[in-house]
Parts: structure tokens; C-alpha cells; sequence
């Protein structure tokens, strides 16, 4: 034996040694046992296997393990599987094999964590979706298979440094739009925030860099300040005899970026980089009147800022987390927010899931993550959503806050802050949400739009006659909602687009034409819809008449008509391609830096210097986004195999728009001072301007001309610097 498989096999027989010693649950003799053997089985199953980075394979599913059992803190049967989690895809071992070693529960999790290797692909879906889709539907047999995905890409993330860029930003753009908001929904917010930072240096390692080295050179004036605050009420929390722990933490670098990004201020005006966390001793009876005791405390000595006030003890959120959060203002008149929680909550915050059903009490209703994961199961089945549609709604309810209402009977219901009235009712009931007829909120009827308060009495009015309409798509914000009213609707499409073949079938044989598979691509193009189901569904509704079928027939007919118009529209696309070609000179696309024609998108509009990528549309081609476009995350995720990389090349002679918002107190002659601070900069026209004034402050739209991303910079710069001026973002 080589003495690097010496060494090899030493660290592996270290690795079991910690799995065994940091795990978070009590193991008796055969949990032991069991580990032992998923780890016999494991090493044995990678023998032969090895990472990118050329480390031996079996690493990966113990530190997933590791993971499983320390940070999450879930049970042997999880850490078994972990271990086990790559056998059945990459190894000989088959999945009867691993039920006769191992029992069905810990197959039935393997199975749930298998990859699935043949998807159909479809041109308009996505295969990351799809994936993500099916998932979830292990749900159906055990929760722990999607924590221990959780635990697994976690990992993948730690150890993505030996991948191409291309397959980084793929798989980071992916964690970050998926499994991150997952990770916050199960309370894993630990675990959340790692693969969140990690994310961010994978997507933009320089604004990563930068943060990362701004907080560590802060950590010895954070650390003093936090001392400082806590010198301040150490002597009180002892003379009421608390038994308790003060610690400072600093917020992570993606939140960091986040609040950069969302508000447009630099690292030095976000004001909480970091937060106080107070965990004090209790039993379970006392935690709710010592909480509010260190929050008088803490009042005592600091002013509290009322609106940044969060009782989670009360109405502990649907993941489980219970605490007081408070805003202060602490030494020097900065921010300091302040966490209060009980040892037992700490632990819930700290392992989600795990502690969670260590310390639920099984007389109390939970109406916690379980409640959730009911309600998941239910939006699942339905299998009439595209799988695109279900993932960006379902992403819209895991990171969304709470608030909490009351039925007409007194039940607390918890759902997303910026519900309306008809979510409360799908909340309720899928039957109960495509009945609703009216509301009553505090006994006064309000419309279905009505966004709801934390406090609200709700009534739901319910009739037979009722049916969804496409408009109660605009105001409803739940996943459960928004995918049980696109199953209705799409029910009711289908039922009429029967109904609509039929009358087309007998309009046409009127006109001596048969109705068939070219026929309806031809009456598609002819009609510009997309598919057969919506031509079917335009009959039905009348939107296509008699007089517009003669149309078609008219140009069915002549057939020398319908060949001219069709070289027509193929000039004029070459004459728009022709267009385009002008400016294939400034980006170029892949490692081989090749001349595509392209389309700046509009949606982010970027400029050279703005770090981009191409985007390979269906219908138009090549579009390049800026990298932090809104967009990015959501197209480089479900499309991964869509994107091409792109960079801008010398383009001194090109101009480009760029839209400017400005924010300000009104001044006379505000908009004179602005106009010709921006004529001053070389190479910028104002193409469009508009400025509007309330009560005392002034928001500007301005478009200019610039040359490129260093003028804009500039010009950015000068405007903020003018009196007066106190915010100016790009659009």
C-alpha cells in the first residue's frame, strides 16, 4: 500500500471517529451499530472513486453525514442515509440491495436522494425545475431527504473550487435561487446563510472579496463596541440573577450585499452590520416572562426604535423560531439590533427541524413546519402547473415574513405578510379559496384584493356559483393560491377549447377545408398563438369569429399570396438582422471569444464595462444581461444550459442609454444645477428628463448618452456630490 493511502485511509477512519463524536443526537449502541455499517458500505461502494480535486470519493457523503449529524442534528437513520446518499446512482449497489441491509425507511431516503438521470427535455421547460419539482414530491415519504439534499449541496458548495467557472456560477446561481430560500423555510438558518455567502462568491466573487475584507478589518472595533454595550447592562441582567450569555454576530456577507444592492447605499451607510444575541437559562414555564424582562432591561438603558420591533415569542414563525428581536440605540447613537432567546429556542434556530421536534410538547397544536410541508404536499399533486410557473411561485412564499389572523371562531392562522383576503381563503381550504364570493374583515365587507394586518378577523363568503377568473392572478401572492387558480383556469381552458375544436371543425368543413396537424401549424402562424390549445380556446371564446376563420381561408387559399408574404417577412428579418450586425464588433461570446449577433436586453440594460453574459432565447437569439441583473439568478438556475459567457470588447466609438433615478430635496433651480452638471461631463447627452416634487422632495427620471461604464460612473459620482442630492441609482 502507497503511503498516501495510508494516509487516506487514516483520515477516513478520523472522519467516522468525529461523525460518531459531534453528533447532536444521543447515540446508543445501534445507532452506533448502523453508522458503522452505512460507513462500511459506503467506503466500500467509492472504493474506487475519486473527486475533480482527486480526492478519494467517500469524503463527500461523510462530511455530508457530518453535516447531517452536527449542524442539523438529525438521527441515526439520517446519518445512515447521508453516508449512503451516492451509492445507488454512482455505485454497483442496488437499491434491493440496500433495503436488505438496511431496512426500507433508510431506502426509501436514498431513493429520494437518487439523481434523476433521464428527464424528457423540453425546449420550453427546465430540466433544474423539473428536478427541483420532483424533489420536493419526496416530501410524500420522509422530510429528512430533502435536508440531507440540503447537507449535500451544502458540501458541493464548500468544495466547488475545482469545477470550471461556467459549472460555478451554474450551481451557485442554482443554490442561491432554490436552496438557500429551502434552507430558511426548514429554519436551517445557519446552514441558509453559509450557502448564501458561498453563492455570492461564486456569482460575484469581487463584491464577495470586498465585503469579506471590509468585516474582517471592523472585527476589533465591532468587537470592543459589543463590549461596550454589554458592560452597560451586565450589572442589572446579574442582579436579577439571570443565568445568561451576551454575544455579538456579525451579519452575513450576503444580507450585507443585499441591503447594498436593494437600497443603493455603500458598506458604510448600512447601519446593523451586526447584531447583539442574548441566551439566557429557563424553564419552559418562565422563557416568556424572563424574555420580556431582559427587554425592559435593555429599554431601560436604551432607547427602542418602535418599528423595528419583532415578537416571535408570542407567534413564534411557521418554521419554529421563537424570539425578541429589538432595534436599539446603543453607545455613540448607533443601531444595534438585539436577539433575546431561551437556551431551547436558541437550539431551534441553531438545528431548525431537528430541535424542533425535540421540544414540541405533543399536547400542543402545531400549526409550525408541519402545517407547511401538509400544505406543500397538496400544491405538489397538482401535477397542471409548468414546472417553471410552480418554482418562481413557490420561491415567493420561503422567505417571505409572517403575520398572524383570526377565523370568526378565534383560531390564530399564520400566513405571508402581504397576504390578501382571497390567499387567507386558499389558506384555508382549496375548496373554500375557488368558492369565494366575498369577504369580511373585522365585519365589514372589503374587496378579495384586501391585503391583510397581523390582528385582522376574517370571514370567507362562499357560494356554488363561484369560479376563479384570470384576474385574482394579480392580487394573490401564496403559492397555494396562485397554483390552485392556474389549475382551475387551466381546467376551464381546456373544457372550452373542446368545445372550440368542435366549432372550428364545422366552420371549416363549411369552407371545404380539412381540419389536420399542418393545418393547425398553419392556422397557428397565420393567428400568432402559440399552441393548439389556446387557438381551440380563442374559438370558444369568440375572439376568433366566423369573419376571422374566412381571413385564414382567404389566405389558405391563395397559395401564391400566402408564399410572397412569407418572403416578405424573410427580408425583413434579414434586413433586422442586418441591423443588428452593425454591432456584433462589441460583445463576444464563449472561451473562443465568437461573433454572435445579439440583443441587449432591456430588462437591465447594460453598457461596456457592466460584466455580462448571453442568454439563447427561443424565439430571439442571443440577449445579454448584465451578471446582477434582477433576472440572472433566475435564468442562469432553471436555464443553465441556455447560457453562453460573454464580454464586452473596444467599442470607443459606440453610445449607449442609460436611465438614472434621482432622489433629492427641492430646491429652485434644482433641475438647472443637475442639466448642466451632466452637460459638463464629455460624451453625455440627456436624451429624456422628468422630475416631479412632493411635499418639499423631488424624484428625477434622467436617460442619457454615454460612451461607456467609467463616464456613467463619473457622472454618478458628480451628481451625488451636488447639495441637495440624496440618492442617484442606475435603473
Amino acid at each position: 500500500m502507497l503511503v498516501n493511502e495510508i494516509t487516506e485511509n487514516k483520515e477516513i477512519a478520523q472522519q467516522y471517529k468525529e461523525l460518531l463524536r459531534t453528533s447532536y443526537q444521543s447515540l446508543n449502541k445501534n445507532d452506533k451499530k448502523l453508522i458503522r455499517l452505512a460507513f462500511d458500505t459506503s467506503v466500500n461502494g467509492h472504493r474506487n472513486q475519486r473527486r475533480k480535486s482527486g480526492e478519494a470519493y467517500v469524503f463527500h457523503p461523510i462530511r455530508v453525514a457530518k453535516i447531517v449529524a452536527n449542524q442539523i442534528g438529525l438521527d441515526a437513520t439520517s446519518i445512515a442515509a447521508a453516508l449512503l446518499h451516492d451509492l445507488i446512482e454512482d455505485t454497483e449497489y442496488k437499491i434491493d440491495q440496500i433495503e436488505g441491509l438496511f431496512g426500507k425507511t433508510i431506502a426509501k431516503i436514498v431513493v429520494g436522494l437518487t439523481k434523476i438521470s433521464s428527464l424528457k427535455r423540453d425546449k420550453y421547460d427546465s430540466i433544474q425545475a423539473e428536478n427541483f419539482r420532483k424533489m420536493l414530491l419526496t416530501l410524500n415519504d420522509d422530510i429528512r431527504v430533502i435536508i440531507i439534499k440540503i447537507a449535500d449541496r451544502l458540501h458541493n458548495m464548500r468544495t466547488l473550487k475545482g469545477l470550471s467557472k461556467q459549472k460555478q456560477e451554474k450551481i451557485a446561481s442554482e443554490t442561491l435561487f432554490i436552496y438557500a430560500p429551502l434552507a430558511h423555510r426548514i429554519g436551517l438558518y445557519n446552514i441558509k446563510s453559509e450557502l448564501e455567502d458561498l453563492g455570492l462568491k461564486y456569482t460575484d466573487k469581487k463584491r464577495y472579496n470586498f465585503i469579506k475584507n471590509k468585516i474582517e478589518k471592523s472585527q476589533d472595533k465591532q468587537d470592543l463596541y459589543i463590549e461596550k454595550f454589554s458592560s452597560m447592562i451586565r450589572h442589572t441582567l446579574n442582579k436579577e440573577k439571570f443565568k445568561y450569555s451576551i454575544k455579538g454576530r456579525s451579519k452575513s456577507i450576503y444580507s450585507i450585499h443585499t441591503k447594498m444592492q436593494n437600497q443603493s447605499i455603500s458598506f458604510d451607510d448600512v447601519f446593523d452590520k451586526f447584531a447583539v444575541r442574548i441566551v439566557y437559562s429557563a424553564n419552559r414555564k418562565e422563557e416568556k416572562f424572563i424574555a420580556w424582562k431582559i427587554y425592559s432591561i435593555i429599554t431601560d438603558h436604551f432607547i427602542a426604535n418602535p418599528t423595528r420591533h419583532r415578537d416571535w415569542i408570542t407567534a413564534p414563525k411557521s418554521t419554529g423560531y421563537e424570539a425578541l428581536h429589538i432595534t436599539v440605540s446603543g453607545p455613540d447613537n448607533q443601531w444595534v439590533e438585539v436577539q433575546i432567546r431561551s437556551e431551547r429556542m436558541h437550539e431551534i434556530a441553531e438545528k431548525g427541524y431537528a430541535a424542533h421536534h425535540k421540544y414540541k410538547i405533543k399536547s400542543q397544536k402545531d400549526i409550525g413546519i408541519e402545517d407547511w410541508l401538509d400544505r406543500l404536499q397538496e400544491v405538489l399533486k397538482d401535477n397542471s402547473v409548468n414546472a417553471l410557473d410552480f418554482v418562481d411561485d413557490f420561491k415567493l412564499s420561503l422567505y417571505s415574513e409572517e403575520i398572524f389572523v383570526f377565523t370568526p371562531k378565534g383560531d390564530l392562522k399564520s400566513i405571508p405578510k402581504g397576504s390578501t383576503a382571497l390567499d387567507f381563503a386558499f389558506n384555508i381550504h382549496t375548496d373554500i379559496g375557488i368558492k369565494t364570493r366575498g369577504v369580511r374583515v373585522n365585519q365589514k365587507l372589503v374587496p378579495l384584493s384586501k391585503v391583510l394586518k397581523s390582528g385582522d378577523q376574517v370571514e370567507i363568503i362562499t357560494s356554488e356559483a363561484t369560479k376563479p377568473n384570470i384576474s385574482w392572478l394579480d392580487f394573490v401572492i401564496t403559492t397555494r393560491a396562485r397554483t390552485k387558480i392556474k389549475s382551475s383556469l387551466n381546467d376551464e381552458k381546456k373544457r372550452i377549447a373542446r368545445d372550440g375544436e368542435e366549432i372550428l371543425k364545422r366552420k371549416l368543413k363549411q369552407l371545404k377545408i380539412k381540419l389536420d396537424d399542418k393545418l393547425l401549424i398553419r392556422m397557428q402562424k397565420f393567428y400568432k398563438i402559440n399552441s393548439s390549445l389556446d387557438l381551440f380556446h380563442q374559438v370558444g371564446i369568440g375572439t376568433i369569429d366566423s369573419g376571422r376563420i374566412r381571413d385564414f381561408s382567404s389566405d389558405y387559399n391563395n397559395r401564391f399570396l400566402s408564399f410572397f408574404k412569407e418572403k416578405l417577412k424573410s427580408t425583413k428579418s434579414v434586413l433586422s438582422s442586418n441591423k443588428i450586425d452593425t454591432s456584433v464588433d462589441k460583445i463576444v461570446f464563449g472561451k473562443d471569444q465568437q461573433i454572435l449577433q445579439y440583443k441587449i436586453s432591456s430588462c437591465c440594460n447594460p453598457i461596456p464595462g457592466d460584466q455580462v453574459f448571453g442568454f439563447i432565447t427561443i424565439n430571439e437569439g442571443v440577449k445579454v444581461h448584465k451578471k446582477e441583473c434582477a433576472n440572472a439568478l433566475s435564468l442562469q438556475s432553471k436555464f443553465a444550459y441556455r447560457i453562453i459567457s460573454a464580454k464586452w470588447v473596444n467599442s470607443l466609438n459606440d453610445i449607449f442609454t442609460a436611465n438614472l433615478k434621482v432622489t433629492g430635496i427641492d430646491n429652485i433651480g434644482v433641475i438647472n444645477d443637475v442639466t448642466r452638471l451632466i452637460s459638463a461631463n464629455m460624451g453625455v447627452n440627456i436624451i429624456k428628463i422628468n422630475f416631479e416634487a412632493d411635499d418639499g422632495v423631488f424624484t428625477g427620471s434622467i436617460g442619457v448618452n454615454v460612451r461607456n461604464k467609467t463616464i456613467l460612473n463619473k457622472l454618478v459620482k458628480n451628481l451625488q456630490k451636488m447639495k441637495g442630492i440624496e440618492k442617484v441609482k442606475r435603473e
